[in-house]
């Protein structure tokens, strides 16, 4: 399988035994989900983590989710039932007259404006802003339903200057960095400055981890171009993009962000409710399976569980089945890619001009895989945008960089020494040393090669090697 599962850890899976059970059945990436914890509760969780690496003699990645300022109502006395044209008051204090949804966030209630749309409970109820009284507004239902406390709220088609990285995320960050995670999402990133702040914290802490960027804003789609400029990876975060969205824009809004990250030769994960109903369910429904098929086939890196694998009746039962269907689904782009590959921007940069060459070669002379050396692995991310079907090995002496080449298609990543001054010597030696190659096997493999007695990092050559 070429497309990476990343599996949530919850109170179904949050032992090693059930860690071991899944790695096995294909997950790369295991995601600690920040809104439920704090560090505290994830030591044991990344101990077993590293212990199932070590035994499994894979590279497994451990992914930190920060909660982000998710904006939600407050306690109620009890749940309030709407139906349509049913009015309540929303703010920080009971108007006297009018059931009451407490509400504190001021910059939220400031971009309020008489004829906005608010939307409760995941998107399930919908209230029209009719006046504003005091510091709150009448709401009025425009369908029926029921909300109890802590339900999200969002206003969709406004941006609220509400900060990415709150109080808690700043400390939930520096704590995941102590305790060894290999990346962070930002959750509800809404401009570029989000995940400045968030890479300056990891920088000012000794450490390079990317940072993946949730997309779960119309605002930060809009600001797609800028936000990639930074963002080390993309997560498509369907949940609180289809509350903001009308859910007929959902699915071309996702080939978009796929196709920007494709062309930036950037890890883009496809996340929400992928296998939802395998949280009870013992195999998943057609459309759950044409769903996972369809975002493997418009480009994802990777594809998420969240549920599914947290508190799921059958975790890992359900990575087995989305392993099956990406694998179908991959066979399938390969065979739309073959010969072309996807065209990236900025090709006349060396690293991806030459991923480009290595693949028309690959494809010219059946070689047995594709091999690069890197440092930052940004070669191996060009190579993995190709979507081809040939195996791709990216070697690296960086704990780092290893880890964060597990967000990317196909990349199978190696860890090798230093003991060779020459990256080519690296791949060279990697592949005489490999039992699982035989001899006569031709490879292609890209490189850095500097000037004698210099020291290159970039690279610069693409080479066919036979074993």
């Amino acid at each position: 399988m070429k497309a990476k599962i990343i599996a949530t850890l919850g109170p179904a899976t949050n032992n090693r035994e059930q860690i071991e059970n899944l790695a096995r059945a294909g997950v790369n990436i295991f995601r600690l989900n920040f809104s439920h914890g704090d560090a505290s509760q994830f030591v044991d969780t990344i101990k077993n983590i590293r212990e199932v690496e070590s035994k499994l003699n894979t590279v497994l990645t451990i992914f930190q989710d920060l909660s982000g300022p998710k904006i939600r109502i407050g306690i109620l006395e009890s749940p309030i039932t709407f139906a349509a044209g049913d009015r309540a008051f929303l703010g920080p204090e009971d108007d006297g007259e009018l059931p009451h949804i407490p509400f504190t966030i001021a910059p939220v209630l400031e971009a309020i404006s008489p004829g906005d749309v608010l939307v409760l409970a995941d998107g399930t109820l919908q209230l029209l802003a009719i006046e504003k009284r005091g510091n709150g507004f009448v709401l009025e239902a425009k369908n029926s339903g029921l909300i109890s406390s802590r339900k999200g709220l969002a206003l969709p088609g406004k941006t609220v200057k509400v900060p990415a990285l709150t109080e808690k995320d700043r400390r939930d960050l520096k704590d995941g960095l102590k305790l060894g995670v290999d990346a962070v999402a930002l959750s509800f990133v809404q401009t570029p400055e989000d995940i400045l702040e968030a890479k300056k914290i990891i920088a000012e802490h000794g450490k390079a981890i990317p940072v993946c960027a949730k997309l779960e804003r119309r605002n930060a789609v809009e600001h797609l171009d800028a936000i990639l400029d930074v963002a080390d990876i993309i997560m498509v975060a369907r949940g609180d993009l289809g509350v903001e969205c009308p859910l007929e824009d959902l699915p071309g809004i996702q080939k978009k962000i796929i196709g920007g990250c494709n062309q930036r030769a950037k890890p883009v994960i496809v996340a929400t409710q992928m296998l939802l109903s395998m949280v009870s369910a013992p195999s998943p429904t057609r459309a759950e399976t044409t769903d996972v098929a369809n975002a493997v086939l418009d480009g994802a890196d990777c594809v998420m569980l969240s549920e599914e694998t947290a508190i799921g009746a059958h975790p890992v039962e359900t990575v087995e089945y989305m392993r099956r269907i990406a694998s179908k689904a991959e066979d399938l782009l390969v065979q739309k890619n073959s010969g072309k590959g996807i065209i990236i921007l900025d090709t006349l940069k060396p690293d991806q001009f030459l991923s480009q060459a290595a693949h028309l070669l690959a494809d010219s002379l059946s070689v047995r895989a594709v091999l690069s050396h890197s440092i930052s692995g940004a070669s191996g991310r060009a190579i993995a945008a190709k979507r081809m079907g040939h195996d791709v090995y990216v070697l690296t002496p960086s704990v780092t960089t290893l880890r964060y080449l597990n967000f990317s298609w196909g990349v199978q990543p190696r860890l090798v020494g230093e003991q060779f001054s020459s990256h080519l010597e690296r791949v060279e030696n990697f592949i005489d040393a490999n039992p699982d190659f035989n001899a006569d096997d031709a490879f292609v493999i890209t490189a850095g090669q500097g000037k004698k007695d210099t020291h290159l990092t970039g690279t610069n050559l693409v080479k066919v090697y036979v074993k």
